[in-house]
């Protein structure tokens, strides 16, 4: 049975929001951000094509390997820590309970 998880954001202007969804919502972190009005990001549509939806993982979730095309597209951005990824493709579920992320800044 999946239950409600906890996201913790923190946005460009460094206020956190907390948020509780549910972990079968089928969204991605990108989509979380945008639906709850936190950032507006993913220009490219949620395909790893423009990086306006990096975030630094605050947490020590393990996480799914980054993808080539997630890679590239980190290969070409500023502001890359060790940490960036690209919320577009960071899939809720319940292992993510408890995940803080922050928005890296403009591009």
């Amino acid at each position: 049975m999946d239950s409600d998880i906890q996201i913790s954001i923190t946005d460009r202007n460094d206020k956190t929001h907390m948020l509780e969804v549910p972990s079968d919502i089928g969204m991605n972190l990108m989509e979380l951000c945008n639906s709850s009005e936190i950032s507006k990001m993913g220009i490219c549509g949620g395909i790893a094509l423009c990086g306006s939806c990096q975030v630094y993982i605050e947490s020590d979730h393990e996480l799914t390997d980054c993808s080539n095309d997630e890679l590239s597209m980190l290969d070409n951005l500023m502001y890359v820590k060790s940490n960036s990824r690209l919320a577009c493709q960071i899939k809720l579920n319940n292992k993510l309970n408890g995940l803080k992320v922050r928005i890296a800044p403009d591009q």
